[in-house]
């Protein structure tokens, strides 16, 4: 079925959204939600979270407490998430006495669990690296490098290893004894590629400009879009996220994080049932931000258009890199005079290494993606430069 999204924006028919989780990806939902005229209603722990100033009503309690989900469940007229730390099986409860969750926990069922996940993608077909489940306690089934997951929970670098020699496995094993792992191959990618795609209730999919990212102990540093990759690739990058979710009958954006290796062949990496890092790009370079897109997804509502609005785009994390209280606000004045740049601050009072405290956009223009990478790059360089400056 061919389907062509469209930027209308029509009476959502749902009205209060509920959001299991206050962080960044929840904050940035906020302009979307006022543009479509939803409330958002948020349960996070912290009165502090970012997304706390965007809702128009919480409930501060755990992501995994289900009492209080249920309590979310009576101020809304549907449920999504902005983070997987969930306990799936207390939901299920909920669903059974008529709670609309959006992704369905049959559609995130499969994707929680790494090795759960991997399996998954095998079924479908879809290429993966080589994976085994493991806990420490078996021969490993290949030589190093390779890597070592945690099963559930893991997220930005957190639980992922890469592991060079048997002193860092011992390391490993020492400190994750007891811990459900999946084991795989290490693959010498060329390049890191990401795919944002969002499905409707309907069947409706809308696919953004596939990105390329780069990463910083397993920590997205940048991405850039367009990714400049052959009509191949990118028909093939699109074909598995068609695929997956379609597989899924998945409902609002999911992000779909993939290898290329040097001869050209693409394995898919990770999947996200959510917002996803690699789409931020979308607040200022797309017609339609992955953040509405999702919210129209899940409120019933057209998909809209994944065009970009410029050439293309730089979308630079600002990480942590100390302990420390500050807004940064001297550096975020410098940042917002480079020239087309976008800067988005979440608002979180503390800072530490690491830690994502915000992003910065950057639109190119045509004779920049002339010269490929480098353009992206450079203003990368300059980013980070202002940034990390003592």
């Amino acid at each position: 079925m061919k389907f062509t999204p469209s930027t209308a924006i029509t009476s959502p028919k749902v009205k209060r959204v509920g959001v299991v989780g206050g962080g960044q990806l929840a904050w940035m939902m906020g302009s979307a939600a006022s543009k479509l005229g939803i409330e958002l209603v948020v349960q996070t722990p912290l009165a502090t979270d970012p997304a706390i100033s965007i809702a128009s009503d919480t409930v501060l309690a755990a992501i995994d407490d289900v009492n209080a989900t249920a309590e979310l469940a009576n101020r809304s007229d549907v449920i999504t998430f902005e983070n997987e730390f969930v306990d799936l099986d207390g939901l299920r409860t909920l669903e059974n006495q008529g709670v609309l969750f959006q992704p369905s926990l049959s559609s995130l069922y499969p994707l929680l669990d790494k090795y759960v996940q991997r399996c998954y993608l095998q079924d479908l077909g879809l290429p993966t690296p080589r994976f085994w489940q493991w806990d420490c306690s078996q021969d490993l089934p290949l030589d190093f490098p390779l890597v070592i997951k945690v099963r559930r929970h893991g997220y930005d670098g957190k639980g992922t290893f890469v592991v060079k020699d048997s002193a860092s496995l011992e390391s490993i094993c020492i400190n994750l004894k007891g811990v459900a792992l999946l084991v795989e191959e290490f693959v010498p990618f060329d390049r890191e590629l990401a795919v944002i795609a969002a499905r409707s209730a309907q069947g409706e999919i809308a696919i953004y400009p596939i990105v390329e990212t780069q990463q910083e102990n397993q920590v997205c540093r940048l991405v850039i879009a367009p990714a400049r990759i052959s009509l191949e690739i990118e028909a093939e990058a699109s074909a598995i996220a068609r695929t997956l979710l379609n597989s899924l009958q998945a409902v609002g954006v999911f992000g779909i994080e993939l290898f290329l290796t040097a001869d050209n062949q693409l394995l898919v990496n990770e999947i996200a049932p959510r917002t996803h890092n690699s789409g931020h790009f979308t607040i200022d370079a797309c017609k339609t931000s992955q953040f509405e897109q999702h919210l129209r997804a899940v409120c019933q509502l057209p998909l809209g258009n994944c065009d970009l609005n410029s050439a293309g785009a730089v979308m630079v994390n600002l990480l942590g890199y100390e302990s420390a209280e500050s807004d940064y606000s001297e550096k975020r004045k410098q940042l917002a005079q480079i020239e087309g740049a976008f800067v988005h601050w979440y608002g979180k009072k503390v800072s530490r290494p690491g830690r994502k405290l915000g992003h910065v956009t950057v639109l190119l223009d045509e004779e920049a993606l002339e010269h490929g990478r480098s353009p992206a790059e450079a203003i990368a360089q300059t980013i980070e430069s202002i940034w990390n400056a003592n």
